[in-house]
């Protein structure tokens, strides 16, 4: 037991020397540090820091530049940062005196800061000789400065302006806005005006444009700012577009101009606002009454990934300095200006890190190391540097301000378009793996707009009872079956009525449009051209024309046209002759061709019966001109199935049949067409060529308020025109011989022939245009709203109804064909027919004839005549068969009994089975 005791005792005393020991070694280490470190002291690099710290923007920054120095300094042997802030008030020129102090007296080798571009710029261009670099916290509103040579020590830290104008014009794309609003604060330093061109140009692409723009003061430049921002927000109800893009506006500008706006009622209904990063990036820490003012807004935020490692250990650090440096802030959540100079201070110490220990270090050596260093992942992302600008794309959240702060509703980036949600793999996006697509489509239902409209806005100013719709109406018109325009007298004042196809048309669409919204709407007749008519829509004098304006390249260039409801085109309209009383109308039923065609077989297929028959069918014998006048009745009988003599070969009467199964075709056919001919008149124009009118300078005439005239000069290059102004006077001009020929719009033509359907006819080519439509002012979403209906009409009947009730032809033209060169029966359609005729007569001629060959020779070999072999002796007695045809009357015993007891056919008896070529079966 007391041994026990003693080892206790003595492990004891061991573990107390083991500590002191311990103890001891730790202290000299400690104290051998401590003297290395005061005979190495650390280098110190100067940072210059110009903000706004009167703003939340400011406060962040400066929070999140006091945390990177901290966390710097912590972990660096070498160097120390100190960084020394500068207030600029958001007055460029205080930014200036700022560096020049800072330079000057605090001697510091980088300058970082400046919220604004103007900012930057005047910093960079007074310390050029100092060759300071300056690392600009504002986004450069274009790629396209030349940073390099006009700045060559100015680094933008922060992304440019130019995805972000991207995805508002995209946004714009996604809801087919046609024109917007530019709202910006002015500077005079060519920032937010570039802005302007770069919107302008990424507009071009999505078929919209800059309406107007809105510049605004800047609100240090003003006593009353309020009284300045409603005179200008007034501007904006001169206006059509109601799609406001605020480029870029301090936030206090932003609550006069959002206040104002919604007294104005230019946050209501069929508004649409769109804000930029510069608010929208503060709509975390801004008030409730800016909330208010702004419901329903759209806005691009920048993104980056609360989610991963690094942000959460800054956010906890940038809470704690928040919260001691500007304690009467709430909101201690940090911002993307947070995170930007986060960045940028990290920039600066990996040049630091970089140079080490190297002596005689110079700021001019900074700029250079900080392009090179292009591989680091910031807060805000991966920071990439290229000819002296970042250059990885941003991606930007689409928010909607709604209730008492903003909700998100999906993502937007270069990369994949928009998309509801993103990948995060370890706190980074996988962008293979995001669902992106072209428009924001997904999104609308998420959407609050403003006025809580249950619908896409149309983001323009649209028509109310107290404001209603103007439309004009052409109160002279030539065809009054499109429009017509009456003084109506009543017990009272009397009014305008209006009627037409035009005028039905129109209603019908309105019935389908008031299914979404309502279109109050006023007719005012226009007695001017069409030209003119066009004209006041252009300059607003006019929201929209409803008549019979056609759609012309030049006219589309200043307004809208919906989709046509009729389509157009320029054709020539002559007066005719009546084609029943041609004397030769019989032959219009076939073609040239097909008439050769007929009377060839016709001929060759008497041709061949004849001489199958003659030489064995007594009806076929006697003097050549009786045979010859025997074939042709023969032949000329078969076309009315009147034929007499029999034919008694089966060669012949395989000829025949075929021919007569030709002859029930063809003239069949040949009776319905003549019948068509006889039955409907056909009109004949007594001219068809516009090139004949051009040579022999014809007069013609057009509508006098149309653009025919200019077309017909400067196209047709026609020069006696002469121009009507009513329907009745085509007529009467053409009768007296005033006119020639006559040239018509299609839907006129159709109205014209209908009322003179068998005293004209339209000839030659049609010149195509763009139809007959309604007009509305540039960029109006109410002309896509009505070429929708208009296919809707076109597709339910509806418009064919209407066009049947006032355009089609009366029904005593119905029977009229207006062609002038009937369409005759061509030999191409029966050309079978003749083929297998021609071919079964010549197989039988040729079967015939071979048959003969085959018994002469035969009838040779026996010895029962003497002559020529085969084919020789058949041409012989072909030869021979001349004196034969010649002779006007012969008795059939004798004459055969003669001819085959010849000195060169040898004599045969007359029962001889061989006199005979061909016996009958």
């Amino acid at each position: 037991m007391a041994f026990q005791l003693l080892i206790n005792s003595t492990n004891i005393k061991c573990s107390n020397v083991l500590f002191l020991v311990m103890k001891l070694c730790f202290l000299i280490i400690c104290f051998l540090q401590s003297a290395i470190g005061a005979g190495t002291p650390l280098e110190t690099i100067n940072i210059g820091a110009i903000i706004d710290v009167d703003s939340r923007a400011g406060k962040e920054q400066k929070t999140a530049m006091l945390v990177a120095v901290q966390s710097f300094n912590s972990i660096s042997t070498n160097h120390k940062l100190t960084i020394h802030f500068r207030n600029t008030s958001n007055y460029p020129i205080h930014a200036v005196s700022a560096a020049e102090e800072l330079i000057t007296q605090k001697q510091v080798q980088v300058i970082i800061g400046m919220q604004t571009w103007e900012q930057a710029v005047l910093v960079a261009d007074v310390r050029k000789k100092a060759q300071v670099p300056v690392l600009s916290l504002a986004p450069a509103p274009n790629r396209h400065l030349f940073i390099q040579h006009r700045w060559p020590f100015l680094v933008p830290t922060v992304s440019d302006g130019f995805e972000q104008i991207s995805c508002i014009a995209s946004i714009i794309r996604s809801y087919h806005w046609r024109k917007v609003v530019a709202v910006y604060e002015d500077n005079t330093y060519g920032g937010d005006s570039e802005m302007l061109a770069i919107l302008s140009e990424a507009l071009q692409p999505v078929d919209a444009e800059i309406e107007a723009h809105l510049v605004l003061p800047p609100m240090s430049s003003v006593s009353d700012p309020e009284g300045i921002v409603r005179e200008e927000v007034e501007k904006l109800l001169m206006t059509q577009s109601r799609v406001f893009v605020v480029l870029r506006s301090s936030l206090s500008l932003a609550n006069h101009l959002f206040r104002e706006a919604r007294k104005l009622g230019l946050m209501g209904r069929d508004s649409v606002w769109i804000i930029a990063d510069t608010l929208s990036n503060l709509l975390d820490s801004v008030d409730t009454n800016f909330i208010s003012s702004a419901q329903g807004a759209l806005g691009t935020k920048l993104y980056y990934s609360e989610e991963a490692t690094p942000f959460l250990d800054f956010r906890r650090q940038f809470q704690k300095v928040f919260r001691l440096e500007f304690p009467s802030e709430h909101n201690l959540e940090p911002g993307i200006y947070a995170l930007q100079a986060y960045d940028g201070i990290t920039a600066i110490s990996k040049v630091v890190m970089e140079l080490g220990s190297k002596s005689n270090t110079s700021t001019s050596m900074l700029l250079p190391t900080i392009i090179r260093s292009n591989n680091f992942t910031g807060l805000t992302g991966d920071i990439h540097f290229h000819n002296e600008s970042l250059s990885s794309p941003p991606m930007f959240r689409i928010v909607n301000v709604v209730g008492k702060s903003y909700k998100e509703l999906g993502f937007w980036s270069s990369s994949f378009n928009f998309a509801d949600s993103l990948e995060l793999e370890n706190g980074k996006i996988n962008f293979s793996a995001v669902d992106g697509v072209q428009t924001m489509q997904n999104m609308t239902a998420r959407v609050n707009w403003p006025g809580e409209l249950d619908r896409i806005p149309k983001g323009w100013a649209m028509p109310s009872n107290a404001n209603p719709m103007k439309i004009g109406v052409p109160g002279r018109t030539v065809f009054q079956k499109f429009v017509k325009v009456d003084w109506v007298d009543n017990d009272k004042n009397g009014e305008w009525k209006y009627d037409g196809f035009c005028i039905d048309l129109f209603e019908e669409i309105l019935k389908l449009l008031e299914q979404e919204y309502a279109l109050p709407y006023e007719f005012y007749p226009y007695n001017g051209s069409y030209d003119q008519l066009v004209d006041h829509v252009i300059n607003r004098s006019f929201d929209a024309v409803v008549g019979d304006v056609t759609i012309l390249a030049d006219r589309s260039n200043d307004v809208d046209f919906t989709q046509p409801y009729a389509e157009s085109g320029l054709s020539m309209l002559v007066p005719v002759k009546n084609g029943a009383q041609m004397p030769w109308m019989f032959v219009k039923p076939f073609t040239r061709n097909m008439w050769i065609a007929t009377f060839s077989i016709m001929f060759y297929t008497m041709i061949v019966v004849w001489y199958i028959e003659h030489q064995t069918n007594e009806q076929f014998k006697g003097p050549w001109k009786d045979q010859f006048v025997t074939a042709i009745w023969f032949t000329f009988s078969t076309l009315f199935f009147a034929h007499k003599e029999n034919v008694r070969s089966n060669s012949t009467k395989a000829v025949v049949m075929m021919w007569l199964f030709l002859v029930f075709v063809v003239t069949s056919s040949y009776q319905a067409a003549l019948t068509s001919i006889l039955t409907v008149p056909r009109l004949e124009p007594r001219t068809t060529d516009v090139e004949w009118v051009r040579k022999t300078n014809a007069a013609v005439g057009c509508d006098s308020d149309s653009f025919v005239r200019d077309y017909l000069q400067n196209v047709l290059q026609l020069r006696n025109i002469k121009t009507f102004d009513s329907e009745d006077a085509y007529p009467a001009e053409f009768e007296s011989g005033n006119i020639t020929a006559a040239f018509l719009e299609l839907p006129y033509q159709k109205v014209f022939l209908g009322e003179y359907c068998n005293e004209y006819t339209a000839v030659g080519p049609t010149y195509r245009n763009g139809g007959l439509g309604f007009v509305f002012q540039k960029g109006s979403p109410i002309a896509r709203d009505f070429s929708k209906a208009i296919l809707t009409l076109q597709e339910n009947g509806k418009l064919r109804s209407l066009v049947e009730e006032w355009l089609e032809s009366s029904t005593n033209c119905s029977s009229v064909d207006g062609s002038g060169n009937p369409e005759s029966l061509r030999f191409e359609s029966f050309w079978v027919l003749y083929l297998i005729s021609g071919s079964t007569s010549t197989f039988c001629f040729v079967f015939f004839i071979t048959k003969k060959c085959w018994r002469r020779q035969e009838a040779y070999q026996n010895g029962a005549i003497v002559g020529g072999k085969g084919i020789k002796g058949i041409v012989d007695k072909v030869v021979e068969l001349e004196p034969y045809l010649r002779r006007r009357s012969m008795g059939r015993a004798g004459t055969f009994a003669q001819r085959w007891s010849s000195a060169r056919w040898g004599l045969v008896s007359p029962t001889d089975p061989s006199e005979h070529f061909e016996a009958a079966p």
